[in-house]
């Protein structure tokens, strides 16, 4: 064997071994598009939220992102079908706090596991909901209602999106912080309890704040909390929940995950892709008009822990309201 043919023999063996310390096509990635399973319906809150970042990063990658909506079954759906899916970058699980959080809690089994199946690429937002009344009614903020709820026991109607989600949870951690007893009455859609509240059939609601936006503005609502921490900057009159209840804070997500065993390298340069687009100031000022306070900054680890402790927080927060896995 000469001389050219010996290297070009080494270099034959070495390119399978070159081409296992990246992931396939690494240096194309993406080569072609990209796509996000939901678990919701088209046209829903995440779902116009996931188009939007979606359209963002598609303008960055220079390819689409193509949304596979896969609602039902409370997420388990979407949940599973993103869990099956190839670990090869181009699927990833645009997820909420339900399906990576609180249906281990909700559900005695699961057909996928949030830990195990998946891995966390980064947080998007933070979704937060808000306590609202019908415009008439009598009491002019969170304390007197507080005081009714006290003195009369499920005097006040609230509609939710049903007690087992993440809504219905909410409105039991606060009667149970609070010390009060509700009527908790619950719903399919959110466009049906804010029927029956503008109809007076129910006194007040606990939605998501992207649900209730448009009937605040119009006026046929009046926003009593939101159960952030801290008041939010599109609502500064309106009292965090935790101006009454010190400490409380309730709030929901939406975040990137990648199926089990996709490559660090590439999960690490999407969470960064995620970082540029989200510190854009314009794409976090639509992302409020959408009910979503965009995350600035939070790398792979941090996202990691951030789920741990969710995880943690949620274990406490159903045995405190006495949830039953079903």
């Amino acid at each position: 064997m000469n001389r050219r043919d010996f290297h070009a023999h080494l270099a034959w063996l070495a390119a399978p071994v070159m081409g296992a310390a990246l992931p396939a096509g690494a240096q194309a990635w993406p080569a072609r598009p990209v796509k996000l399973i939901l678990s919701q319906p088209a046209g829903s809150g995440p779902d116009i939220l996931a188009r939007y970042v979606a359209d963002q990063l598609g303008r960055l990658w220079q390819q689409p992102l193509v949304i596979d909506n896969r609602p039902g079954g409370q997420n388990v759906i979407g949940a599973q079908a993103a869990a099956r899916a190839p670990a090869d970058g181009y699927t990833f699980y645009y997820a909420t706090t339900a399906a990576m959080v609180t249906n281990v809690f909700t559900f005695k089994s699961l057909p996928y596991d949030p830990v195990k199946d998946f891995a966390p690429v980064r947080l998007i937002g933070r979704s937060p909901f808000v306590l609202a009344a019908a415009s008439g009614l009598p009491e002019r903020d969170l304390q007197a209602v507080l005081a009714r709820a006290k003195a009369r026991p499920g005097s006040v109607a609230v509609g939710t999106e049903g007690p087992k989600t993440f809504s219905g949870m909410l409105l039991e951690s606060l009667a149970g912080t609070a010390g009060v007893q509700f009527n908790h009455v619950p719903y399919n859609k959110a466009p049906d309890a804010l029927q029956d509240l503008i109809g007076g059939r129910v006194q007040l609601v606990c939605l998501p704040e992207a649900a209730v936006s448009s009937y605040l503005k119009g006026g046929q609502l009046k926003a009593l909390a939101v159960s952030t921490a801290r008041r939010l900057p599109q609502m500064p009159e309106v009292p965090a929940l935790a101006e009454t209840l010190p400490g409380f804070e309730f709030t929901g997500w939406n975040g990137l995950f990648a199926p089990a065993g996709t490559p660090p390298a590439l999960i690490a340069q999407v969470n960064r892709d995620l970082e540029r687009v989200l510190a854009q100031p314009d794409v976090a000022e639509r992302l409020l008009t959408l009910g979503t306070l965009a995350e600035a900054h939070m790398t792979v680890p941090q996202f990691e822990q951030f789920m741990r402790a969710e995880r943690e927080r949620w274990a406490g927060i159903v045995k405190t309201i006495g949830l039953q896995a079903e």
